[in-house]
């Protein structure tokens, strides 16, 4: 199984420390560091995470993602996050759509686009994308409209969701997997469950849902299969601490 992947990736780093004292000239906790966690996050994500599953990857990325951090100060022993500090946001680049003549499609079993709205895929790219593959999936965080009509799957999150609800079209509507957290996912009005389990972090768990489903769609070609399939990966993960795959 090969997948082809798009999408900006930036270096997610978890500050683990703790709070025992606030701060003398501002109401603030101090925050004492104990340990660092760094990882790659966003479309790498979910490479590593197809990757896990056995699959052969290619991503079309940002070159310099490790100029791109989001720093995270957790507390360590309740895994409360105090504050995200995010660097680089205006670093990401723009991807040229004549790079795309350079890419044999036919050589993939699916397309997955990481889209986080970061200003490296502009919707002229993205509706070329769709057009080349017969198993187009998205995660993206930008207002959808007809360049995303020929996208396989649309995967979104609830709040993703109300965003668009007012200007949703039938024929976006139909491929579109709404995620919501403890409550599983929507497609097609059919509700997909997902176990009762301890949250401890929902951070990759997106890219994880959407490796899963694509590792998953290629295998069975089943959306019911693919989906509950998905929905299993991103419980899985949310169980633990930081980014991490399946």
């Amino acid at each position: 199984m090969r997948i082809l992947i798009f999408g900006e990736t930036c270096k997610d780093v978890f500050k683990y420390g703790e709070c025992r004292r606030l701060c003398p000239d501002a109401p603030v906790p101090v925050f004492n560091l104990l340990n660092t966690v760094e990882t790659y996050g966003m479309a790498k994500n979910v490479e590593n995470n197809l990757r896990s599953l056995g699959t052969k990857t290619h991503l079309i990325t940002n070159n310099n993602y490790d100029q791109i951090t989001k720093s995270r100060f957790i507390d360590n022993r309740t895994n409360h996050m105090f504050i995200r500090v995010d660097d680089g946001d205006d670093k990401y680049g723009v991807f040229d759509i004549d790079g795309l003549d350079f890419i044999s499609f036919s050589e993939f079993d699916a397309v997955v686009v990481s889209d986080y709205n970061k200003g490296f895929l502009s919707t002229e790219v993205l509706e070329e994308i769709s057009k080349r593959h017969p198993l187009t999936i998205i995660d993206t965080k930008k207002i959808l409209g007809s360049w995303a009509n020929n996208f396989s799957f649309i995967k979104v999150n609830n709040s993703e969701f109300e965003a668009n609800e007012k200007t949703l079209t039938k024929a976006l509507l139909k491929k579109m997997i709404i995620t919501k957290g403890p409550h599983g996912c929507e497609y097609k009005g059919k509700t997909y469950s997902v176990k009762n389990v301890e949250v401890k972090d929902t951070s990759g768990a997106g890219d994880t849902f959407i490796a899963g489903l694509c590792y998953k769609m290629v295998e069975t070609n089943s959306e019911d299969e693919a989906i509950e399939f998905a929905n299993e990966c991103a419980t899985k993960i949310v169980q633990r601490r930081g980014v991490s795959v399946i």
